[in-house]
């Protein structure tokens, strides 16, 4: 699981996604911050956007693939989808990815070759446009009426965690 561009410092809604997966996966949780050695305390969120954008996302592609050197499915929030994205792209470590609200792959031409669902919410203005979705050969869902944070929310883990569960259990089978 990798987390958004607050890292730890503001995943008090990671404990959602724990409850439900740790009967099922054997799992481990990455703070991009971390991944990314970003160790500037108290940045705005323009700020850590600018140091992903900058840096953050090439150092992160690179430790993520150092630390897992195995196969493995990713659950990724905002910059956490984006980072995945890319680690698959340059190794085949990645055998599937479950993005919420990865808005920084609107900007990606290159698709990797490994099962993808991606959702976002519909108030989210960076989220990638509709023909961006259809030149993409993967599953995706626009949600009525929510903003970017989505996955904060414990009702939307309690909505679509039958559907994580799913997608990952669904896939791995069929390896």
């Amino acid at each position: 699981m990798l987390s958004d561009l607050w890292g730890k410092d503001k995943n008090h809604w990671i404990s959602n996604y724990h409850d439900f997966l740790s009967p099922h996966f054997e799992w481990q949780y990455y703070e991009t911050t971390a991944l990314a050695d970003l160790n500037t305390p108290n940045l705005s969120q323009e700020e850590r956007h600018d140091f992903f954008v900058q840096q953050g996302i090439k150092t992160a592609v690179s430790n993520l693939l150092n630390a897992e050197p195995h196969p493995i499915y990713v659950l990724a929030f905002s910059i956490g989808g984006t980072i995945a994205w890319k680690a698959a792209l340059k190794g085949p470590n990645i055998l599937g990815l479950y993005a919420i609200s990865a808005t920084r792959l609107r900007y990606e031409t290159e698709n990797p070759s490994f099962p993808i669902k991606l959702l976002y919410g519909e108030k989210d203005p960076y989220r990638p446009d509709n023909q961006w979705f259809q030149n993409k050969n993967m599953e995706w869902k626009i949600l009525a009426g929510e903003a970017h944070e989505v996955y904060t929310q414990a009702a939307f883990v309690n909505q679509f965690k039958e559907d994580i569960l799913h997608f990952f259990q669904s896939n791995d089978e069929k390896r």
